[in-house]
């Protein structure tokens, strides 16, 4: 067993000088046994909060569950700066399926641990003899590499439905299997879900995605009706065949994705983009067979992340940046096709802070579509010119003049007007960077302040079409090549 810290051992002797037991309990001891630090340290004790709070002066009480926050001077680590002492405590009927409607306190560590959820979840560390007590099999479930509900697996779960969760994070988390009567008894439960806040869902769920194998646990979730609860647009992709580029169903070829993400053990943010970068397709198939076409998924697709990840309330930072990697994740590139105009449009867009993740998540659409190698040269060659073009300008803010210097040398009043001219100046400099100069841009305003409204406006018409028309062409070359996006 692992050495536990000063500050767990510090306020144990103190509950135990005072004539009470006390033990680690919980996911701490899990972490032990496998050898891993514990994020947090848990507590459980003989002692009521009454008795806790007279041990210790500065903690605090804030909850209808007993537990009290005892604060640790100096601490030695961050998870030990709060430590979280519970007394033995046991519950009674959960209408909100979460929450206990009431709590007792017990009078014994078997009542305490009879009401927790997983059996390797209910194991208690005795800290001076090192002794782990075991009342319900949880260190022969760690050896077997099971999750296994405590006593009636379906009544742990209609208590509280976040249960459900739990058990596909930490199976997915330790790869261990769900027990056969625990997997059961969710399946008689799953719809329970629905009663519980999407915040915890999607928690649970992120944890699930950054696992080492989230590809299993999502199939499995699939299987068990959690997927159609929790992210239904994903199952849209079940049994969904592709053509004749794709080896794999629309579902398959995102859990690969996903799968390629995890063994690069890549962020969060390029994780769900990989497993949601062809959610889209389904909903734009054309045609079936080796001859069909999914044309504009990566918009309808772009859309769907934004509506999914904001149901189960992601921020919004988060939810803008996946859905931009979903949405310009078919970006094409060849060495002799693609002019760096191209590109800085495209940085543009997807924004240079979010370039690597793009190129990341375009990896995963490869792998998961049977191709041997993530990064080809033209991949290769992307990110020099990437590199090569990181400097250039690619926004208002980046041109040699502004706002103030147009209204001077223009001679106009703040207004629509002074935005016209800066997208103009800009897009002319996407095209040629060495535009960007305070002497060249001032002798263009001076012509574009000459023109009349209507040649302004279709100057400034023609360079929008030209930016969108060089993205539509790309798309039509790489459609026009493989005919499956």
């Amino acid at each position: 067993m692992s050495q536990i810290p000063r500050e767990i051992i510090s306020i144990i002797e103190t509950l135990e000088g005072a004539g009470f037991e006390a033990f680690v309990v919980g996911g701490s001891v899990r972490d032990l046994l496998i050898e891993r630090k514990p994020k947090d340290w848990d507590i459980t004790t003989s002692a009521v909060p009454e008795d806790i709070l007279r041990l210790f002066p500065d903690s605090k009480y804030e909850n209808d569950f007993g537990t009290v926050c005892v604060f640790t001077p100096n601490p030695t680590d961050t998870s030990l700066a709060m430590v979280e002492v519970t007394p033995y405590r046991t519950e009674a009927q959960y209408s909100d399926k979460r929450h206990p409607d009431k709590v007792e306190f017990g009078k014994s560590l078997e009542d305490d641990l009879a009401r927790r959820d997983f059996t390797i979840n209910s194991l208690a560390l005795n800290v001076k003899t090192d002794e782990i007590i075991d009342l319900f099999s949880g260190k022969r479930d760690f050896r077997e590499g099971l999750i296994r509900a405590v006593g009636n697996a379906e009544e742990r779960f209609s208590e509280d439905a976040l249960r459900i969760m739990r058990a596909l994070r930490l199976s997915a988390e330790l790869g261990f299997h769900i027990e056969d009567e625990t997997l059961v008894a969710i399946k008689k439960t799953v719809k329970l879900l629905r009663f519980i806040a999407k915040e915890r869902i999607r928690d649970e769920f992120s944890k699930i995605i950054l696992s080492p194998a989230p590809h299993e646990t999502l199939e499995l979730m699939r299987v068990l009706g959690i997927l159609k609860l929790v992210m239904p647009e994903i199952e849209e992709g079940h049994g969904v065949g592709q053509n004749k580029h794709h080896v794999y169903t629309v579902l398959e070829h995102n859990l690969y994705a996903l799968k390629y993400a995890a063994s690069k053990e890549w962020s969060l943010e390029v994780r769900m983009a990989a497993l949601l970068h062809d959610v889209g397709k389904p909903r734009s198939k054309r045609g079936d067979g080796p001859d069909s076409s999914f044309y504009g998924h990566e918009i309808i697709g772009a859309k769907m992340t934004a509506t999914m990840l904001g149901r189960l309330k992601y921020s919004k930072q988060f939810i803008e940046k996946v859905s931009k990697l979903v949405r310009y994740h078919l970006f094409y590139y060849n060495v002799d096709e693609v002019g760096e105009a191209s590109v800085r449009r495209l940085i543009r867009k997807v924004g240079p802070e979010d370039m690597e993740d793009l190129i990341k998540v375009r990896f995963c659409d490869r792998i998961g579509s049977g191709v041997p190698k993530a990064e080809p040269y033209k991949l290769r060659h992307f990110r020099f010119v990437i590199e090569k073009l990181s400097r250039d300008p690619i926004s208002v803010k980046m041109l040699k003049v502004n706002g103030g210097d147009i209204m001077k040398i223009a001679d106009i009043e703040p207004g629509p007007k002074v935005g016209q001219l800066l997208n103009i100046l800009l897009e002319e400099v996407l095209d040629d960077p060495k535009l960007n100069t305070k002497s060249i841009l001032t002798a263009r305003i001076r012509e574009l302040a000459d023109m009349t409204e209507r040649q302004l406006k279709a100057l400034a018409d023609g360079a929008k079409k030209k930016s969108s028309a060089l993205e539509e062409e790309e798309v039509v070359k790489i459609k026009g090549k493989h005919r499956v996006k």
